[in-house]
C-alpha cells in the first residue's frame, strides 16, 4: 500500500515507522511522520456523567448551537440560562441515568460509537493496512471535534475525511458537524486537505442493513406487528421550506426500506419524535401517531429509528418508554422497538464501504 503523493518521497508508508527528515533536508529540519490519512467518525455527543453540572455543560454547549436552535440570541440566550438549564439539567440527568453503562461509566452512545469505531478501523486494515487511522469524536462534549483533529495530525494525517454518521443530512447534525470540523482546522498550523461524507440514507448497503434488522426482529416474534413505525428525529417545519433537505430524505429512506422488505404501504409509516419549543415541527409527531394507531386498532407495533447509528437517549428512553406508554395508555398491547444498526456487521460494512469510497485517490 502507498501513500498517493508525492510529497512522501514515493517510499511505502508501511515501511516507514518513525518520524524522519524529509530527503534532501538540512540536518536542523524537523522530523515528520510518515504520512497518513485519518478518518474521523463523528456523532452528536454525550454528557460526561448524569449530574447535574455534567448535565448543564453538555445542555449549554448543544442548546447555544445556531444550527440547533436558530432563534435571536438576545432571546434565546436569557431563557437558556436563566429557565432552561435551571431545570432542565435534572430531567435530562434522570433520563439519562436510566439508561447509563454503570459497568463503563459512560452513556450508551459512548459504548456503542467505541465499538463502532474499533470494527471499521478492523476493517477498514484489511484493505488499508496501517496507512489509515481510524477515530471518533463528538460533536458536543467529549471527546471534541478539535481534539481528534490535533491528534490525527500528530499521528502524521495529512489529509482527513470526516464522517458524520447521519444517514440523513440536516443543517442541525451533519452541518453543525461539518462546522465544528472546519473551525478544528484553522488552528492547525499544516492544514491538511479534507474531504467531508456525504448522507447516505439512500444507499442499498444501509437500506440492506435495515431491513435485515426489522427482519430478524420479526422472525423472532410469534405474532408480527401490525406496522412498522419508522420514527425519526424531528426539525421544526420551515426547515423544509427553508431548503434543509430532512425530511425528503426520511421519507426516501422509509420507502426503500418498504421496498427493500417487499411491504405494502399499510405496513409502514413515517413519524417524527423529540419536538422542542412552541414552533410547529416535522409531522406526524411519533408520540402522537402511535396513540392514534392504538385507538384505530393496531393494537401490536414496532418502531425503528433509522435516522440514528447508535442507541442514545432519543431511543432508548424516549422512544422505549416515553412513546410506548403513550401508545399503551390508548389501547396498544404489544410494543416491539427494534435497536439502532449500532454495531451490527452489515452496518460496519456498510460505513466502510461509503469510507472506502472516499478514499479513492488518495490512497491505492
Amino acid at each position: 500500500m502507498m501513500f498517493d503523493s508525492k510529497a512522501t518521497d514515493a517510499q511505502p508508508v508501511s515501511a516507514r515507522a518513525e518520524a524522519t527528515r524529509p530527503l534532501h533536508a538540512p540536518s536542523d529540519h524537523p522530523k515528520i511522520l510518515p504520512a497518513k490519512v485519518g478518518v474521523l467518525l463523528a456523532n452528536l455527543g454525550t454528557p460526561d456523567n448524569y449530574d447535574y453540572w455534567s448535565m448543564r455543560r453538555y445542555l449549554n454547549e448543544f442548546l447555544s448551537d445556531k444550527r440547533v436552535i436558530d432563534y435571536s440570541p438576545w432571546v434565546w440566550q436569557p431563557l437558556l440560562q436563566l429557565i432552561i438549564l435551571t431545570k432542565r439539567p435534572f430531567s435530562s440527568g434522570e433520563a439519562y441515568k436510566s439508561i447509563w453503562n454503570h459497568e463503563a461509566g459512560e452513556s450508551p452512545l459512548m459504548t456503542i460509537t467505541k465499538s463502532q469505531t474499533a470494527k471499521i478501523r478492523a476493517e477498514l486494515e484489511k484493505t488499508y493496512g496501517d496507512d489509515v487511522v481510524v477515530d471518533f469524536c463528538m460533536r458536543y462534549g467529549t471527546p471534541s471535534t478539535r481534539s481528534k483533529v490535533r491528534e490525527l495530525a500528530e499521528k502524521g494525517c495529512r489529509k482527513i475525511v470526516f464522517f458524520p454518521l447521519y444517514p440523513q443530512y440536516a443543517g442541525a447534525t451533519t452541518a453543525t458537524a461539518n462546522d465544528q470540523f472546519f473551525r478544528a482546522l484553522m488552528d492547525e498550523k499544516w492544514q491538511p486537505p479534507v474531504r467531508t461524507v456525504p448522507a447516505y440514507f439512500d444507499r442499498p448497503s444501509y437500506i440492506k442493513a435495515l431491513a435485515g434488522s426489522v427482519t430478524r426482529a420479526y422472525d423472532e416474534m410469534e405474532e408480527k406487528p401490525d406496522i412498522l413505525v419508522c420514527s425519526y428525529h424531528g426539525v421544526p417545519q420551515r426547515y423544509l421550506t427553508e431548503g434543509d433537505p430532512y425530511h425528503c430524505q426520511c421519507q426516501k429512506t422509509t420507502r426503500l426500506l418498504k421496498e427493500e422488505l417487499g411491504w405494502d404501504d399499510d405496513k409502514i409509516t413515517t413519524t417524527f419524535q423529540s419536538r422542542f419549543g412552541p414552533e410547529e415541527w416535522l409531522k406526524p409527531y411519533t408520540v402522537e401517531e402511535v396513540a392514534r394507531l392504538a385507538e384505530q386498532g393496531k393494537r401490536k407495533i414496532a418502531v425503528i429509528a433509522p435516522a440514528f447509528s447508535a442507541d442514545c437517549i432519543e431511543t432508548l428512553e424516549e422512544i422505549n418508554e416515553e412513546i410506548r406508554e403513550s401508545f399503551e395508555e390508548a389501547g396498544g398491547e404489544k410494543f416491539t422497538y427494534i435497536p439502532c444498526l449500532n454495531d451490527d456487521g452489515a452496518h460496519v460494512e456498510a460505513l466502510a464501504e461509503v469510507i472506502s469510497e472516499n478514499l479513492k485517490g488518495w490512497l491505492r
